[in-house]
């Protein structure tokens, strides 16, 4: 079974067609959909409730308590984390559930792919997504939350996400489930996230910002607070 689980905050402009995704699935096995809420003032819990198994509304913020608390009520084997404004291609959770056959295989992710029809954001993410595919061959794979899939036995030994982490939990998780087995890249799907952040920042700007937060996070082990990667709605 898979538990797919979706933090959210003011996202009434994206979800629907999150949700749509993930039920529009060529999967054949088990699945639930789990919408974790920090407090929206929107329509997005509305519409959560049409398509979610289970809608959880909680009064503190951040992805990763949001995380957390939906792994916590999950039922999967497998748990799939995806952002609200992020639609995953027809096959994902098959092609992820094929990786979770070999018994070695703990973590799973796959390209991401921007909304945008700018070439220029095209070979940001080609450049990020190769990125990620060669830190997996090393002691330090760096894998983000955007669309990541892990065994639950294997997320709960690791204690799930630092809540104490605002930036760059995803690659911190990555980094310890590694030490419980092999996280493989799976090009056979992708998903398609949005653009919206290089939209508002700029290319420039959000390069620098991520390119710090990156840098902190390897000397410190978080990569800020939560006020340098602030919402963008």
């Amino acid at each position: 079974m898979i538990s797919v689980i979706i933090p959210s905050l003011n996202e009434e402009k994206y979800i629907e067609s999150t949700l749509k995704s993930l039920k529009n699935q060529d999967y054949k096995g088990e699945r639930e959909i789990i919408v974790v809420d920090g407090g929206s003032k929107d329509k997005t819990v509305k519409i959560a409730k049409k398509y979610a198994d289970k809608v959880i509304e909680l009064k503190q913020r951040g992805v990763a308590r949001g995380r957390n608390a939906g792994a916590k009520e999950a039922k999967g084997d497998v748990l799939v984390f995806v952002d609200a404004d992020t639609v995953l291609l027809f096959n994902a959770l098959g092609e992820f559930s094929q990786e979770f056959s070999k018994k070695d295989v703990v973590g799973a992710t796959c390209p991401i792919i921007p909304t945008s029809s700018q070439a220029r954001d095209f070979i940001l993410y080609w450049g990020f997504n190769q990125f990620v595919k060669a830190s997996l061959k090393t002691r330090k794979p760096q894998v983000v939350g955007i669309c990541f899939a892990c065994r639950k036995k294997a997320f709960d030994k690791v204690g799930g996400f630092n809540e104490k982490i605002d930036i760059m939990e995803d690659f911190d998780l990555s980094e310890r489930l590694s030490k419980l087995g092999k996280i493989k890249f799976n090009e056979k799907t992708f998903v398609l996230t949005s653009h919206r952040r290089i939209g508002k920042w700029g290319r420039g700007r959000s390069m620098r910002k991520i390119f710090k937060m990156y840098v902190n996070y390897l000397i410190e082990g978080t990569g800020g607070s939560a006020d340098d990667y602030e919402p963008v709605r």
